[in-house]
């Protein structure tokens, strides 16, 4: 008899690698903010995976474990990279810049792959997180692209994306607890708010709202509203993470 709950994570799971695919093929095209519209939404098809495999009465299977992780480097490991790698936004400015965003970019990828082995191979039995966790880093990229890397916003300003993704960078790869956000945590409301937050900012600027119009206005709030939901996850994160869980075991 099928596990329709096995299923469904299944399917959250391929959703989530169709998503990361497409949105490297909408920067290809020259369409970066809908490409940002489909790594949110591989947020929450990641979210639903998680959900649909805790209430499988079927214990977690290696194979299913192994192919999130795979989704998720495509959709938080490889789609970032095509975003700084190959930007479109003010293209004289970031040819001045040489190879550094692709190095940026390559390194970003790196430091995401790196986390999802280790958490694949070793880490998957902790009660938390060891570095931030990939959509989690990759949501706050996508607000740093809209600020700084989208002329409708802040202006085009290379170092500060290119800065932030080296700190995302490090950050995926330190070894600081950060929890799990499931039902009930005190962080779960703000990190749903900045997602949807995100979403309702990414939509707007897709029409290239003229400054000052209403439509510019909520797409500027709205992404102020994702980005602090983000850096208090990133600030205030470990700070929830029980501290008889930092030396929990961990499995060979």
């Amino acid at each position: 008899m099928i596990d329709r709950w096995r299923f469904a994570a299944n399917l959250a799971t391929t959703g989530n690698a169709v998503l990361g695919i497409a949105a490297v093929l909408y920067v290809w095209a020259g369409n970066p903010v809908w490409a940002l519209v489909l790594v949110a939404a591989g947020v929450g098809l990641d979210g639903l995976d998680g959900r649909f495999s805790r209430r499988s009465p079927k214990p977690p299977s290696r194979f299913g474990r192994v192919a999130d992780s795979i989704a998720d480097a495509l959709t938080f490991g490889v789609a970032p990279f095509a975003l700084l790698a190959d930007h479109t936004a003010d293209a004289a400015l970031w040819a001045a810049l040489g190879p550094i965003p692709l190095i940026v970019g390559a390194l970003y990828l790196t430091a995401a792959v790196a986390r999802l082995i280790y958490f694949t191979g070793w880490a998957f039995e902790r009660p938390h997180f060891l570095g931030v966790p990939t959509p989690q880093a990759a949501l706050t990229l996508s607000v740093l692209i809209l600020w700084a890397g989208t002329p409708a916003f802040w202006g085009v300003r290379p170092a500060l994306l290119l800065g932030g993704a080296l700190i995302l960078a490090l950050l995926m790869v330190v070894p600081v607890p950060f929890p799990k956000v499931k039902r009930g945590h005190p962080l779960r409301p703000v990190l749903v708010v900045a997602g949807v937050a995100l979403v309702g900012a990414l939509i707007p600027v897709q029409f290239a709202p003229s400054a000052g119009t209403g439509l510019y206005l909520f797409a500027e709030v709205a992404s102020l509203v994702a980005g602090g939901g983000l850096i208090a996850f990133l600030v205030m994160g470990p700070w929830t993470v029980p501290r008889r869980s930092e030396g929990a075991a961990t499995p060979p």
